[in-house]
């Protein structure tokens, strides 16, 4: 018996495509609660002028490289093998989390290396994503996928919460731990699939389009640049979307990106197969996927502020300690998703992912409905409660979601509709944080500085320090908060608290002084960022209900169903 065809073979590669997928979406996430050590270790202030884009782009490199590279990455594993490209995406993955782990550098170079090596780490990361569920989809059949998938989609999305407990756990031990811990698991992974793994899905074979591979890039890159500068402070402005560099990259973005259409529209061999989208299932899935992701992807972010600047500092927290006990904190939220996801996979192989991806996203919605009216200082347990309905609500979505999409692709458009699937979810990531930072800072300009000048002088700060605070870009007090820094201690410096009555100096660098001060402009931002978070939720229900009924692709259709395909029928409902 062949290899790849063996009965256990389809777990093999089920376990290793599911460990692939998990240590690069941990990845994604577990520099996130590990900045405030990472940054003390280089010796740089990442609050100081100017060192704000280093913290985006130790956030936001990697995600943006993987969002690129995925669908020219697909193509490639459907032209040469995936399991090929899979292997190798887990070889380059394991060098540079050995050179992010062997950081000897400080200041400046230190954290431009760490830059750099993630960006490079995120090909290999991009290699894994961009292959691993079209290997799944060639070794199971029809009526198994939806299990197949839902696993390996639950350590995807399971991997970006895990990495904010493992990354506040290791890095007080030491922030180079953050990094070497991918290095054994990666090891081990790679030697498994080198020995284990075999091509056995159809190759397309045909020229790569570097045409549309450079104008795709050029054009994303474009884009997702512009959002990362778009939301750091410019020219007096709070945020930089007057910035001409930032209107111009987002202009020419779309128009590089309107070329490439033009492109893939004409070239023989498209990196893009555009003709996809014809498939009701395949496109409906994908603006399903792109809106659920924006309404997710933020929120980590919203819950990691609002836990570590407010709660966790009013419920007795060092600012210190807050990093790891919000990771904790959100742990529900995970719950909820290892839970649902593989029985919603399973639920949807016998009866169709519609009902339960629409029915996830309207929990979803539900759950942000439940998170708005909160109290700023909730209680603890309906919080938790809230966090473990919008875990289910996720994942009754996207395994059901994820199997659907992959089932309406012909074989040989399995890695690059898989490619073209993830740079969807990817880009809403890096999409959400724009978009939620964006209405957080928004919400914060409103109220924040009056209160802040208010305060402070209220302390014993003059009146001309507490206007120059109250003047800094309300972003420096979303990254303090999100580092875990003392807020005012950073923003008003030792000099200023040094010439403070004691008790006044005390109070003002205490827990209670920034939480209390921030709560009601951050609530603004909050309901603001909630809002929308709400309506990507309901939208996205609506593209779940309106994918029909269970579709597979005639030619997998053809494994179970003995149904004759028209020759010209794009897509064929089953059942």
């Amino acid at each position: 018996m062949n290899q790849t065809t063996a009965p256990n073979y389809k777990w093999i590669v089920l376990s290793n495509t599911t460990l692939g997928v998990l240590i690069a979406t941990i990845n994604s996430s577990i520099l996130l609660i590990a900045l405030p050590d990472i940054f003390r270790g280089l010796d740089i202030n990442p609050l100081a002028p100017g060192n704000s884009s280093y913290l985006l782009w130790l956030i936001m490199g990697y995600l943006v490289v993987t969002a690129v590279l995925v669908v020219s990455f697909g193509r490639l594993g459907d032209m040469y093998g995936r399991v090929r490209m899979y292997n190798a995406g887990f070889a380059i993955f394991t060098v540079f989390s050995v050179l992010l782990a062997a950081t000897w550098m400080t200041g400046t170079p230190g954290v431009l290396w760490l830059i750099v090596m993630r960006v490079l780490q995120g090909i290999g990361g991009a290699l894994l994503m961009g292959n691993s569920n079209a290997i799944i989809t060639d070794a199971f059949p029809v009526d198994q996928r939806g299990l197949a998938l839902g696993l390996n989609m639950v350590a995807a999305i399971a991997g970006s919460f895990l990495g904010l407990v493992i990354g506040g756990v290791l890095a007080p031990i030491d922030w180079r731990l953050v990094f070497l811990v991918s290095v054994p698991v990666s090891l081990f992974g790679t030697g498994w699939a080198y020995l284990k793994l075999h091509d056995n899905g159809v190759r397309h074979h045909g020229s790569i389009d570097w045409w549309g591979n450079l104008t795709f890039g050029v054009g994303l890159i474009s884009i997702l640049v512009a959002i990362t500068y778009g939301i750091q402070p410019y020219a007096g402005h709070i945020m930089g979307w007057t910035n001409p560099w930032v209107i111009g990259a987002l202009i020419g973005g779309a128009v590089v990106l309107a070329v490439f259409r033009v492109i893939e529209i004409r070239v023989p061999h498209p990196m893009f197969h555009l003709d996809l989208f014809r498939i009701r299932a395949f496109s409906a899935g994908n603006f399903a996927s792109l809106l659920s992701g924006l309404g997710r992807g933020g929120l980590m972010f919203v819950l990691i502020i609002w836990l570590q600047g407010i709660w966790l500092p009013r419920h007795g927290y060092s600012f210190e300690s807050t990093p790891l006990w919000a990771g904790i904190f959100m742990l529900p939220m995970t719950l909820g998703f290892l839970v649902a996801g593989p029985a919603s996979g399973f639920l949807s192989d016998r009866f169709g992912a519609r009902s339960f991806a629409t029915g996830g996203m309207v929990i979803a919605a539900a759950s942000f409905v439940w998170l708005l009216v909160l109290p700023v200082n909730f209680g603890y347990w309906p919080f938790a409660a809230a966090l473990l309905v919008n875990g289910i609500g996720m994942g009754l979505f996207a395994s059901p979601n994820w199997a659907g999409i992959m089932n309406s692709l012909p074989p040989n458009r399995r890695g690059v509709g898989g490619g073209m699937s993830t740079t969807f979810q990817n880009s809403a990531m890096v999409l959400s944080i724009g978009i939620f930072f964006s209405l957080m800072v928004t919400g914060l300009s409103g109220s924040l500085p009056q209160a802040m000048v208010t305060g402070l002088t209220a302390h014993g700060v003059t009146q001309a320090q507490a206007q120059l605070v109250a003047g800094l870009p309300p972003v420096s007090v979303l990254f303090a908060s999100l580092l875990g820094y003392n807020p005012i201690a950073s923003l008003l410096g030792p000099a200023t608290i040094h010439h403070l009555p004691a008790g006044d100096a005390t109070y003002l660098t205490g827990r209670g002084f920034f939480p209390s001060l921030i709560s009601q402009p951050f609530h603004d931002g909050l309901v603001v960022a909630f809002g929308f978070a709400i309506a990507a939720c309901l939208v996205a229900a609506a593209a779940s209900w309106l994918r029909g009924k269970k579709y597979v692709h005639p030619e997998d259709a053809m494994e179970t169903v003995n149904v004759p395909s028209p020759a010209n029928d794009v897509e064929a409902v089953l059942r």
